[in-house]
């Protein structure tokens, strides 16, 4: 029997972690697909994909052209116009699919969330007060903070934040994580930072900073996840390959 093909729609820890797992496993084909919104992507352990597919249309035309048998949507939790764009492609390609999202962060006890709908949402939350605001959304949607520029902004990105943001005061820090509670504590107290707007993205990468406010007693401008994919979803690596070993059984017993 020909090998199980399988598009990781990716840009997440996990659904590297997909791709690492299912490249040493016998019987399969695997290729992950990245928007090519990061410059400098991480290494990947399989063929990469870069750019998009022209919509649902398009992603369905792909999966059946590469005679595709899985479709996997391992994409950021708030990537919601792609994953929305998956579950079509998989309804029009009648091809199996299924989503990997990391679990959602919890308040925790001495938290101090501010929950919102949306990064305007947040910003607005900040209030008219001046703060100095710790704004971790990452550089597609930095630019929100523009219609609130009577605050300090610290903005952390793994790509530059092009063009700049157009208020008064501004910091940039290039980085990528994970990052420690301990570099966290410190990088808040060095800029007096006493607001942070982030998204709830989930997953250990980046939980440092939500600790680290804790610890520090600040205020956490939290922005809600959308609703979930209608398709089936886990929430681990480990979930998503017995989900697969579900739907097809493993290699020697299909006689691969």
């Amino acid at each position: 029997m020909a090998n199980i093909r399988v598009l990781i729609l990716g840009g997440t820890s996990e659904a590297r972690g997909l791709a690492q797992a299912l490249s040493g496993k016998a019987g399969f084909d695997i290729l992950l697909s990245l928007a090519g919104r990061t410059e400098k992507p991480s290494s990947q352990p399989v063929p990469v994909h870069i750019g998009g597919f022209g919509g649902a249309e398009g992603l369905a035309s792909f999966l059946r052209d590469g005679k595709f048998h899985l479709l996997v949507d391992a994409t950021h939790p708030f990537a919601t116009r792609i994953s929305a764009n998956a579950e079509e492609a998989a309804r029009l390609s009648g091809i199996a699919a299924f989503a990997l999202r990391r679990p959602e962060w919890v308040q925790q006890p001495n938290d101090h969330w501010f929950v919102a709908n949306s990064i305007p949402q947040a910003i607005t939350a900040l209030g008219s007060v001046p703060r100095r605001v710790f704004l971790a959304t990452g550089r597609q949607e930095a630019h929100c903070a523009e219609v609130a520029p009577q605050h300090f902004y610290l903005v952390r990105s793994v790509d530059p934040v092009t063009p700049p943001l157009d208020v008064p005061n501004v910091e940039y820090i290039l980085e990528r994580g994970p990052f420690d509670l301990d570099s966290e504590i410190a990088l808040l107290k060095r800029h007096r930072i006493d607001a942070i707007v982030a998204k709830n993205s989930g997953g250990a990468a980046t939980y440092a900073k939500i600790e680290a406010a804790r610890r520090l007693g600040i205020e956490v401008c939290i922005v809600a996840r959308a609703a979930a994919p209608a398709v089936m979803t886990v929430e681990t690596v480990d979930e998503a390959l017995g989900a697969i070993d579900h739907l097809f059984p493993p290699a020697m017993e299909r006689g691969v």
